[in-house]
């Protein structure tokens, strides 16, 4: 990180802290998938996603010579490769979408995660005047909020198999 200093110090190990938090989210899938040997209320999109923008995000660490991104990339593209491969694992040869109104699908702490961290790389970006952290991390702090809307929007009364903190 070039601009120094305490507070910048601070911003980086938050962003590093919620960023390792966000990748973490995923070992409770993780945990599903090996106890029920399926992928069931687990989606691969986030996953795939995630790793891809890691492997991306490393590439740009490791030209820029920020270790601040290096590591927590290169934590983040093992973990969800990790993710992936028990994905495809357990998953069925056919899948099946469903469209309803329920946010029982929905992870609420990836959304709290993915806000923290889509704010914190933000604000990161902009301590270093770097619009390519900053920019890209954007669309996770609006989707998130959109996610947090869906939450108030089919709360608990109006969905009955909703389980809050459902990872």
């Amino acid at each position: 990180m070039e601009a120094g200093g305490v507070g910048d110090a601070v911003l980086s190990g938050a962003c590093v802290l919620f960023t390792l938090g966000m990748f973490s989210t995923g070992l409770s899938d993780l945990r599903h998938m090996q106890r029920t040997r399926s992928v069931d209320n687990v989606q691969f999109l986030p996953f795939l996603t995630t790793d891809v923008n890691n492997l991306g995000w490393l590439s740009y660490g490791v030209l820029k010579g920020d270790w601040t991104l290096i590591i927590v990339n290169s934590v983040g593209a093992v973990l969800q490769t990790l993710y992936i491969l028990a994905y495809l694992r357990y998953s069925p040869r056919k899948a099946k979408v469903i469209q309803t109104k329920s946010t029982q699908n929905l992870s609420f702490s990836l959304t709290i995660a993915t806000l923290l961290t889509s704010a914190s790389w933000s604000f990161y970006g902009f301590r270093l005047r770097d619009p390519y952290i900053m920019v890209p991390n954007l669309p996770g702090i609006l989707t998130s909020i959109i996610r947090l809307w869906l939450f108030w929007k089919y709360s608990l009364g109006q969905d009955k198999n909703y389980r809050l903190l459902q990872t």
